[in-house]
Order: structure tokens, then C-alpha cells, then sequence
């Protein structure tokens, strides 16, 4: 039986419900810095969407994550098992949450499976530039 699976960016551990069958994660009430870690989740669901494993590790992940995941290799393999036990995902962002300095942030996502709603919260981290997400 397949399960709903949720991909984890800190060795697996952190949750994460991907939009999938053509749905498209709304960021437009975000402003700002918000907006900027909304979209990083709405261009993460675009690439699990297509199975862009490796863009998910060097574009999505911070670098502790994928070093945690054994490198790149590692990373896109774990990312590749994730998406291999998804059926069918879908979420909706409730709040983008940044830290003061603006170096963290946190996202509430709400999924429902199987009649079941959940609330997942995933942290980011500001780097190189971009935000990432990052392990608890």
C-alpha cells in the first residue's frame, strides 16, 4: 500500500506536503520577505512536481541538509526514495513567520490526506543569498 510521504529536508525529519496533480501554491497574500519564503515553497513544489531531484538539493535544501543527506548524490537518491512513496499531496501555506534579523523563517503548511488535516511547520534559513529550507 502506498503511503503519503512526506519529503524531510533535515535527514528526513522535517515534513513537507508538495502540491501536486497541477495544483499551484498561492503566495500572493505574502509581502516582502514573506513572499520570498512563500515562493521558495511554491518553487519547490513546482520542482518535486517534476521530479527535479537535483534541483531540489542544490536550489531548496541548505547545505547542512544536503550534507546530512551524504552530499548531492545522497541527497537527490533520499529525494528520489521520498517522491518514489507519494501518491497524491496537496497543501496550503497558513503563515510565513520571519525571525527577527531576517536570517530564519518558519512556514505553517496545512495538508489534508485521507480525510485528514495536518498543520506542518518547516524552517528556513537565509543563504548565500536565497532561503533554504533547514533542519530543526
Amino acid at each position: 500500500m502506498r503511503t503519503k510521504i512526506l519529503l524531510a529536508p533535515a535527514a528526513l525529519a522535517c515534513s513537507l506536503a508538495l502540491s501536486a496533480c497541477g495544483t499551484v501554491t498561492s503566495t500572493s497574500s505574502f509581502k516582502g520577505t514573506e513572499h520570498e519564503v512563500a515562493q521558495v515553497i511554491a518553487n519547490l513544489q513546482s520542482a518535486t512536481t517534476a521530479a527535479e531531484n537535483g534541483k531540489i538539493c542544490s536550489d531548496y535544501l541548505a547545505a547542512a541538509v544536503v550534507s546530512k543527506l551524504g552530499g548531492h548524490k545522497g541527497c537527490e537518491q533520499a529525494i528520489k526514495h521520498q517522491l518514489a512513496q507519494v501518491d497524491n499531496l496537496e497543501m496550503k501555506i497558513e503563515s510565513v513567520k520571519v525571525a527577527p534579523g531576517g536570517k530564519r523563517a518558519t512556514v505553517r503548511l496545512k495538508s489534508e490526506y485521507s480525510g485528514n488535516k495536518k498543520s506542518t511547520e518547516l524552517p528556513l534559513v537565509e543563504e548565500g543569498g536565497a532561503w533554504r529550507l533547514s533542519g530543526p
